[in-house]
């Protein structure tokens, strides 16, 4: 009798890239890192080139007064699927920000109220997540911050694969594991780990500077001269209209 292959091999999950969880990753010292919850996101956007900001189509979902600051534990899973948004639970540490890439995929929700309220149990500051989730009526009422493309009543499946703390993407930026995440009314910074410091250092370097100019525009005091000089620099012709002959 004729032997017949119940599924194509394709089908299987293989271990390895695309299914594996890391279950640690260098975290920077907490007191060092919540000294970025200081500054507003577009500062920090500012002072990484304009390279680091999250793509603003996602955005904060939940109340006004939610802010998140600390490192990323990241997530990558299947469009459809949240198997391994489950399984971060065990393995994200209180403070971090649960960094899930879906791809952007509408299709489905790849969290809701019940892995919120497991995730605040758990003492996970977020969840940051390319893509969707549902029942935000329910998690409103936990006070628990979550960033997001959008919502939908679809839910996702549990079969994996996916991969937990290795690099992702997030609204079209790289985020390590460990590095710090900024999230606030205004959108959504990366800050690697390795420039940290450094930009630290610049950010209150300049913050006396930077208050000081926006206390003088507020009161009328301010000068577009640099404008013109940039104008003059780059060639650019200005011209104004002739003066009305009186008849």
């Amino acid at each position: 009798m004729e032997n017949k292959a119940s599924k194509p091999s394709s089908a299987e999950m293989f271990p390895g890239p695309g299914f594996r969880v890391n279950t640690e990753f260098h975290r920077l010292d907490s007191d060092f890192m919540v000294q970025f919850a200081e500054f507003d996101t577009p500062d920090i956007s500012d002072l990484l080139n304009r390279m680091y900001a999250v793509d603003p189509a996602i955005t904060r979902l939940t109340c006004s007064h939610h802010r998140l600051c600390g490192p990323a534990c990241t997530i990558k899973v299947f469009p459809g699927d949240n198997l391994m948004v489950h399984k971060s639970l065990d393995v994200a540490m209180p403070g971090d920000i649960v960094v899930i890439d879906a791809h952007g995929s509408s299709m489905n929700a790849v969290l809701g109220d019940l892995v919120s309220t497991k995730a605040k149990h758990r003492g996970i500051a977020g969840f940051i997540v390319d893509g969707f989730v549902r029942d935000l009526p329910n998690i409103l009422e936990l006070d628990f911050p979550i960033f997001a493309r959008g919502t939908t009543s679809i839910g996702p499946l549990h079969r994996g694969p996916g991969e937990i703390n290795y690099p992702i993407c997030c609204g079209g930026i790289v985020v390590n594991p460990g590095d710090i995440l900024v999230a606030d009314g205004a959108g959504i910074v990366v800050i690697p780990q390795e420039i940290a410091s450094d930009l630290l250092v610049r950010l209150r370097s300049q913050k006396a500077t930077q208050a000081a100019y926006l206390a003088g525009v507020k009161r009328g005091n301010f000068s577009n001269d640099w404008v013109d000089k940039i104008l003059m620099q780059a060639g650019c012709m200005v011209t104004s209209p002739p003066e009305k002959v009186a008849v």
